[in-house]
């Protein structure tokens, strides 16, 4: 009975500590909150059931959002949607200081990014999100993809040159350095 405690109570922590980093990830993934929340409640099904078979995690951020990587790509090949990042992608920047014309502007760009991000193969998606929106390092984003460091340079990369070309703009603007 103590073990079952102990090991119930590890696992509330965990769900604690990375469900709102978890959502946000899925929600960049799937562009929509109801099916994040839906996804998110699925990767930690799978961490609860798959975290008595782990004898040795090294890294439970890393492992869990590989859990979350596989259920994004699952959900996405199950569903085959066209239309990705509709609503709460990006942090809500709104503010009072800035002029209509301006949150017309930012809404809109925020819309073609979505869209390009939509259109974006589902590993250079990740990436974009992993590295550029999450601002998860080389390393964890290499964990989490279960790839090399060297992938994720080359896949970020490409990805941001993917869409600068959708864009017709510097991605760098928009998402940031690319290093």
């Amino acid at each position: 009975m103590f073990d079952d405690e102990k090991l119930e109570e590890k696992i509330e922590k965990i769900y604690r500590h990375h469900y709102l980093e978890v959502y946000r990830f899925l929600v960049c993934f799937s562009g929509n909150q109801n099916d994040a929340e839906d996804l998110t409640q699925e990767v930690f099904i799978r961490v609860l059931n798959s975290f008595t078979k782990k004898n040795s995690i090294s890294n439970v951020k890393t492992w869990i959002f590989t859990i979350a990587k596989h259920v994004a790509i699952d959900h996405y090949r199950k569903k085959r949607f066209s239309s990705l990042f509709k609503d709460g992608f990006f942090k809500q920047i709104a503010s009072t200081e800035k002029e209509p014309n301006e949150l017309v502007e930012q809404n809109e760009l925020k819309r073609l990014v979505h869209l390009a991000i939509s259109k974006l193969k589902p590993n250079y998606r990740a990436v974009v999100i992993l590295r550029g929106i999450n601002e998860f390092s080389i390393k964890e984003t290499s964990e989490i993809l279960q790839c090399s460091e060297s992938k994720v340079k080359v896949d970020y990369h490409r990805a941001l040159k993917e869409l600068k070309k959708r864009l017709h703009m510097d991605v760098e603007e928009v998402i940031g350095n690319a290093n």
